[in-house]
């Protein structure tokens, strides 16, 4: 178990440079250097050579990645020039509203999923199982940016119940002081999560029903209860573990979509004004932080995996 902890942590420690290296090739591929796209097409010349002198772009480029690493670790993501701030200044006031946003909604699908999986099961090839199927292929298939905006029309513009989108300067934990103005955004991002859960919690449940181990507890008397909680659900939690950690790149971009069809400030907002206002630097940055947070999401995902079944051994080399 230590030996697989340890190969999926340096696993992780490598994808990390290797999408540092991406960013920082990135920055320096920008279509008329970094320079123009941070002075605007009509720099002269004489600034964007001062620009690049300043900024140390005219040193060779293993000398600029070689800075650029080592000043990660002090948070130095390079500078705003539309914020007028370094990146990190910026990021550190929108990340953990993204962080509790995606926290309290992945959550509230598990909280949700697992027990609509259990019900399928219960009621297999029933009425309710038929329903809850059909609604998690419905919303499973519908882009988040939809089901965001029909949350909108109904619940906002026709009932007026809830506002459309959350203030601006509230707080990273308004979500759970003052829900009503984030009630939305966080059912748009779970709505999307609970249905691939739910399915999956369904299919893994089903599959170890079939197992030798619960045709012999029942063998022995066990009732129907204590066999599917007792023995069948805590190794079809497995695969739903694994998922999760397979899942939270899509449900990280599923995030940049709610924040900007709610106007939540997050990162997937600032990451998508960045990009309109072709603030690189800020793109760049909000790049790398989502990236290592989803690594660092799918490693504590490997290590859940683990303290579900400790009797799991795992093989292979590095």
């Amino acid at each position: 178990m230590v030996g697989y902890l340890l190969r999926r942590f340096l696993q992780a420690i490598i994808v990390v440079l290797g999408v540092v290296l991406i960013v920082f090739l990135l920055s320096r591929m920008i279509p008329g250097g970094e320079a123009r796209a941070v002075l605007g097409p009509k720099a002269t010349p004489l600034t964007i050579r001062e620009f690049n002198r300043v900024n140390g772009l005219t040193q060779p480029l293993w000398v600029q990645f070689w800075h650029y690493l080592i000043g990660l670790p002090q948070l130095k993501l390079g500078y705003s020039y539309k914020f007028t701030q370094p990146v990190w200044a910026v990021i550190q006031h929108r990340l953990p509203k993204t962080l509790v946003l995606v926290g309290t909604s992945v959550v509230l699908a598990l909280a949700i999923a697992i027990p609509l999986g259990v019900v399928q099961v219960v009621r297999k090839g029933r009425a309710s199982d038929y329903a809850l199927t059909g609604v998690a292929f419905v919303l499973y298939a519908m882009p988040a940016f939809f089901l965001g905006t029909l949350l909108i029309i109904w619940l906002s513009f026709d009932a007026r119940l809830l506002p459309v989108s959350p203030p601006s300067d509230a707080s990273p934990f308004a979500v759970w002081t003052d829900p009503k103005a984030f009630i939305m955004p966080v059912l748009t991002l779970a709505a999307l999560t609970i249905a691939a859960f739910s399915r999956y919690m369904r299919s893994s449940l089903l599959d170890a029903m079939a197992e030798d181990y619960i045709r012999t507890a029942k063998a022995k008397g066990a009732s129907n209860r204590r066999v599917l909680y007792g023995h069948a659900l805590r190794n079809a939690l497995i695969p739903i573990i694994t998922l999760l950690g397979l899942s939270l790149p899509g449900i990280v971009s599923g995030a940049v979509i709610v924040e900007s069809v709610f106007n939540y400030p997050g990162m997937g907002l600032l990451t998508v004004q960045a990009a309109e206002n072709t603030d690189i630097p800020i793109v760049l940055g909000t790049t790398l932080v989502i990236t290592v947070a989803t690594v660092i999401g799918s490693l504590l995902a490997d290590i859940l995996y683990v303290l579900v079944d400790p009797r799991i051994r795992y093989g292979g080399s590095f």
